[in-house]
């Protein structure tokens, strides 16, 4: 039995650090070839084992903590980070969850939240005045974006009828939820981009302004750390997204389903490799104008006309 709980969650774990690794090495070679260059070839066939040797370097590289540090904060913050984005993935339906719970939506959007404390407690920590400012700024990007994607969510719940993510698929049987709320998809979209703290919405992490922001006093295996944390929390997004908006047919075999998925998240993924390499950043004042004055406003409005308008109305199956 105790086997059983142990290798099920190393299924998901293992396949979601792969990916990770893997995502980065094609960040490098997509961002190379958009840039004209080559990206890392040199490491293995083709710079294949590039992830790997960069690994090998931050996990050996000596650990460097500042001496003022709070030192358990220091080192948990990191610890909490990955494992709150490895612990989101057990209820994705990717063809079956690890976790098959009836409010699903739910949990993520309450682990989720929790990503704040690790980015907080991490710059508190490191009793560095660059890393607190770049705490409380990513605390503030993140809070305000998840106010949006939180009511994104409750609209496609309205469109749905379910809390379960695997009932998403039961909805897109005959059409995806991206034809009728493709305005809402667009800005979920982009709020993932600065939930995940993505270009043109990197001020977590703008080298120009705060010096790598929260995790500037991060270094070897603790910045690994965050940057798997990070990775796992794109393609997390992305799958979400694929999973809300643009679900396979449940009349495809579980092979051909989570295929489909994984191909959807690819696009996505790559999408947003797309972006970084097109928009400039953006300044502080305009993440949170197009937040505040642009976004909420448009999806409270969706919401409550996604209220008051029978689901029948908007095109999609009855509530399950």
């Amino acid at each position: 039995m105790w086997l059983t709980s142990l290798v099920i969650p190393l299924a998901m774990i293992i396949p979601v650090l792969l990916a990770v690794a893997f995502l980065t090495l094609a960040k490098q070679k997509v961002l190379g070839y958009m840039q004209v260059q080559k990206g890392p070839n040199i490491v293995g066939p083709t710079g294949l084992l590039q992830p790997v040797a960069n690994g090998v370097k931050l996990f050996t590289k000596e650990p460097v903590r500042p001496v003022t540090s709070s030192q358990t904060m220091f080192l948990i913050a990191p610890i909490l980070a990955l494992a709150l984005s490895l612990t989101l993935w057990a209820p994705m339906p990717i063809p079956s969850p690890v976790l098959d719970m009836n409010l699903g939506v739910l949990f993520v959007l309450a682990l989720s939240s929790l990503a704040v404390y690790s980015i907080l407690g991490s710059g508190w920590a490191s009793n560095s005045k660059y890393a607190l400012m770049g705490a409380l700024r990513s605390v503030a990007q993140t809070i305000s974006y998840e106010v949006t994607l939180g009511l994104i969510l409750l609209c496609t719940i309205f469109l749905s009828g379910t809390f379960t993510l695997s009932n998403f698929l039961y909805t897109q049987e005959t059409t995806w939820l991206l034809l009728p709320s493709w305005p809402m998809a667009m800005m979920w979209y982009i709020s993932t981009l600065a939930e995940t703290n993505r270009s043109p919405f990197d001020l977590t992490e703008g080298e120009s302004e705060l010096v790598s922001g929260f995790n500037v006093e991060y270094a070897g295996g603790p910045f690994a750390l965050f940057f798997l944390a990070e990775y796992s929390n794109i393609l997390l997004m992305n799958t979400l997204s694929t999973i809300i908006f643009i679900s396979p047919s449940l009349h495809l075999q579980a092979e051909l389903s989570t295929s489909n998925i994984m191909i959807k998240t690819m696009a996505l993924s790559s999408l947003f490799l797309w972006v970084r390499a097109s928009y400039p950043r953006f300044r502080y004042d305009q993440l949170m104008h197009l937040v505040w004055k642009n976004f909420l406003p448009l999806v409270l409005a969706m919401t409550l006309i996604y209220i008051t308008t029978p689901t029948s109305m908007a095109g999609l199956p009855p509530q399950m």
